[in-house]
């Protein structure tokens, strides 16, 4: 029973000493502020992003984001409710992050819609929106505002690998055309095997041949590796 007590008690400071630390944490002025929107919340990379320290303003989520959220956690779509569930997890630990700070405010836009709120939002002030969002980016960028997408972070920051370049990886199912083979990535790119069908189930060397880039994401396309002949 007082081991329990005890831990009790430390779970309560350590909560306490990060609320401390960023109520009195200096704070740099004429910061940026950075509106998430529902999409960023709910793909939870932003958390991570968040502690590695490499945003450079403070985190604000509108109560209608919040509210989005909620409605589709409370939905009948199994799966968009537990990433919805998922989201609001993701807030809860934004604002135990130490090193940034995260603000939930009101909306001051009326009645508009999550996205509309979003863009004047970040427009009057000058800020950026992070976002997945591929409609809301377009639109963002029209109206001459900054957006972060996580997707194209992850793009930047991933291995790159050339043409010619050999690696083995295992061929998980038929691709779109005739007698292709799919295949993945340690970091979840796809691989797209030529004449690799056959080869389902089992590891395979293959030698990548084109890359294609977009904000979704990458593509490989690969031909399987010639075999080296032994003397």
């Amino acid at each position: 029973m007082e081991l329990l007590i005890l831990i009790i008690v430390l779970a309560i400071l350590a909560e306490t000493t990060v609320l401390v630390f960023k109520k009195y944490r200096p704070t740099l002025g004429n910061r940026r502020k950075i509106y998430v929107d529902t999409s960023a919340l709910i793909d939870g990379r932003i958390l991570n992003v968040a502690r590695s320290g490499f945003l450079d303003g403070d985190l604000i989520i509108l109560k209608s984001v919040l509210l989005e959220l909620q409605l589709l956690a409370d939905g009948k779509d199994s799966e968009r409710r537990s990433r919805a569930r998922a989201g609001l997890e993701t807030v809860a630990e934004l604002e135990r992050v130490v090193n940034i700070n995260t603000e939930i405010i009101e909306n001051t836009t009326g009645n508009k819609k999550v996205d509309e709120a979003l863009l004047k939002i970040a427009k009057d002030t000058r800020g950026a929106i992070l976002t997945l969002d591929y409609n809301l980016i377009k639109v963002a960028e029209a109206e001459k505002i900054e957006t972060l997408n996580i997707n194209e972070l992850a793009m930047a920051v991933r291995n790159e690998f050339l043409p010619g370049e050999k690696i083995k990886i295992r061929i998980l199912e038929k691709g779109s055309n005739r007698g292709q083979g799919v295949g993945h990535l340690s970091d979840g790119t796809m691989v797209v095997v030529d004449k690799a069908a056959s080869k389902i189930g089992t590891e395979v060397t293959v030698e990548f041949v084109k890359f294609y880039e977009t904000s979704a994401g990458k593509m490989i396309f690969a031909k399987l590796a010639k075999r080296v002949k032994e003397n």
